[in-house]
């Protein structure tokens, strides 16, 4: 079996969410929102190691859901830098010479499956990488300064980006390199792959994995949670 590293990304500060602490570690029915995603990766047979990138006053607390949680794949826990791009970095340093694969999951993203994350990574063996997404289904307004419409973009086509985004290890490096070297920034990692030049598979992703940012969406997660029950 091809190794792969999955990087979980919980750096998060939760500023939209105004709970003055980093999101990962609110409670959802009990447990740290962290521990979900960290559970669904472990429980998978296709996920060799986990390497979590978080502030660096919160390490001992990933430690913490990482012990109840994570089994033995947790690796590495390592400081994260100021930005998304600047800790997915730190983190791809952690990962191990071996790895063939690096998958990237936002912590705050706990609705994640087995069943996804399985499945994304498949389609990124057929294409050296892949990522999760949903269609867009709103009307898309571009708005001017004034506030006024300006144009209505068409949505056929586009699509809304999620996590897991799996690469080969090789070309993940690669565009992280060349975005060092060119002061790239992007908001996820496919867009560095993109520039590249390497092809990007979309997998259609779930309704339910969602990204926990606003306090709307921890009032989502508790009825996706309470469903579930």
């Amino acid at each position: 079996m091809p190794f792969l590293s999955l990087i979980i990304a919980a750096a998060g500060q939760g500023k939209r969410l105004g709970c003055g602490d980093n999101k990962v570690f609110l409670p959802l029915a009990g447990k740290a929102m962290l521990a979900y995603s960290l559970a669904v990766a472990c429980s998978s047979p296709l996920v060799d190691e986990i390497i979590i990138v978080t502030r660096p006053e919160d390490i001992p607390r990933c430690w913490q859901v990482a012990a109840r949680d994570g089994g033995d794949k947790v690796r590495a826990i390592v400081a994260g830098g100021v930005e998304r791009q600047d800790s997915i970095a730190a983190a791809l340093q952690a990962v191990a010479p071996a790895a063939e694969w690096v998958a990237v999951h936002d912590g705050a993203r706990p609705f994640l499956t087995v069943e996804l994350l399985e499945r994304v990574i498949m389609a990124a063996r057929t294409t050296g990488a892949a990522i999760v997404a949903l269609p867009v289904k709103e009307t898309l307004k571009q708005g001017g300064a004034a506030g006024l419409v300006t144009a209505t973009l068409d949505r056929r086509g586009l699509w809304s980006v999620q996590t897991p985004q799996v690469f080969r290890h090789e070309w993940l490096v690669e565009a992280y390199r060349e975005a060092a070297a060119k002061g790239w920034q992007a908001t996820d990692d496919a867009t560095l792959v993109e520039r590249m030049g390497y092809p990007v598979k979309l997998v259609p992703g779930e309704e339910t994995n969602i990204k926990i940012t606003t306090p709307g969406d921890l009032v989502l997660a508790g009825a996706i949670l309470g469903g579930a029950s």
